[in-house]
């Protein structure tokens, strides 16, 4: 699929079948993630792949149930990884550089996935320490986003988007 026909059909997707996603798939998705850019290539991020129905359950309970975790495939849970991107930025990559580094290793998931014909969601509302502790992430890892992916079992709302003239804005 063409870079730009994965942007446009890429759609927040809250329902999901139950067709499971093959490996090679779920491969192709892990080897995108991978290839994002990250401050000084540290990949100051770890991923969390959550197949097991039991902790989808849970990670259902730990963001407030929101139901279409457990219905998805597989929910990757990425976490920024503070300690990496500290020898290098100090401060400013503890704090800001590895969650950079942790959504958009995601966002390169969350477009792989699409390239792929599957669907997902972006999730940030959680309780972190709940998460971290179904995924047994060590406290160093801290999580900061959920992608559920498989495949849609909804059509996609078409929301509104910002007028560019709007949102961009021109420096001289």
């Amino acid at each position: 699929m063409d870079y730009f026909d994965v942007i446009n059909e890429r759609h927040s997707i809250r329902a999901y079948g139950n067709k499971p996603i093959d490996a090679d798939s779920l491969q192709k998705i892990l080897e995108a993630l991978d290839r994002a850019p990250s401050a000084g290539n540290l990949q100051a991020y770890e991923v969390y792949v959550v197949a097991d129905e039991s902790c989808k359950r849970a990670l259902v309970k730990a963001s407030g149930d929101q139901e279409f975790l457990a219905q998805a495939s597989v929910v990757l849970v990425f976490c920024s990884h503070a300690a990496r991107s500290k020898v290098r930025y100090a401060e400013r990559g503890t704090s800001l550089y590895c969650v950079q580094d942790a959504t958009i290793a995601c966002t390169f998931a969350m477009l792989a996935a699409a390239a792929l014909g599957l669907s997902t969601v972006w999730v940030g509302a959680f309780d972190e320490d709940e998460v971290r502790e179904i995924v047994h992430a060590p406290q160093g890892h801290r999580p900061v986003a959920m992608l559920p992916i498989g495949y849609a079992a909804e059509e996609p709302r078409l929301r509104p988007r910002r007028k560019l003239n709007d949102l961009v804005h021109q420096v001289w």
